[in-house]
């Protein structure tokens, strides 16, 4: 029996959900997912439709939702549905909801950029940053990131606020730059599991555009991570 993958997608434009999303259509479909798109978290209200899925795949930057869409989508993870996503699209989703939050476990904080330009004037990649993602011990092991070596990239660099009930895969280091208020290098989550009740989460910060990820490591770490996340037979 195919699995069934729910994609949920939309937010600010500026992270391109639906051609970011399209990007892993294939794949879902190529591993035997039956996957259907909606525009809105509205669908996460919808009880029926939540215990027949099995895959989340969200990708929507900010935006707002209800308490009975978050309250649908965590009783869904908490009883077997993976809840996966990318970037803003599930790292700096629904910044009002705290309830939206804990789930997640992890929050976008800031993406430190470059130097300012001696002209004051904004540029374009101002915020995409020369940095490296580090696996950590458990993430040289994990079924998600096994295998991969730390990679460097270019794009924003996600500065993140989290709890300690995230196991984390992948680090990367914000340096202390002259321009900038911090005095010491601080080290973020990139890459993070979660369990939540009989579901599992997995969150991976890269992935501003699609670009970013086409990028080997990336799409590799994602792609991996909907396998993953995907409800298990002892959560059925």
């Amino acid at each position: 029996m195919a699995h069934r993958a729910l994609v949920v997608r939309g937010g600010w434009d500026g992270h391109r959900p639906i051609e970011a999303s399209d990007l892993f259509l294939p794949f879902l479909e190529r591993s035997g997912y039956d996957v259907r798109i909606e525009s809105s978290p509205a669908v996460y209200a919808d009880a029926e439709t939540m215990a027949e899925t099995d895959l989340i795949v969200q990708c929507i930057t900010m935006g707002e939702i209800t308490h009975e869409e978050v309250s649908g989508l965590r009783d869904a993870v908490a009883a077997g549905t993976g809840f996966t996503g990318w970037h803003g699209g599930i790292a700096d989703s629904f910044r009002a909801s705290a309830d939206y939050l804990q789930l997640v476990g992890g929050q976008f904080a800031a993406h430190p950029g470059r130097a300012p330009e001696p002209s004051g004037e904004p540029r374009d990649d101002a915020n995409f940053l020369d940095h490296v993602i580090e696996l950590t011990d458990l993430g040289r092991t994990h079924p998600v990131t096994q295998g991969l070596d730390d990679f460097a990239i270019t794009t924003e660099q996600y500065w993140v606020l989290h709890d300690d009930l995230i196991d984390v895969l992948a680090t990367t280091t914000h340096p202390v730059r002259p321009w900038h208020p911090w005095r010491r290098p601080l080290t973020s989550p990139a890459v993070w599991t979660r369990d939540w009740g009989a579901g599992r989460i997995v969150v991976t910060t890269p992935g501003h555009d699609p670009e970013v990820l086409d990028d080997p490591n990336v799409r590799t770490v994602i792609e991996r991570g909907m396998l993953w996340a995907t409800r298990t037979a002892s959560a059925s």
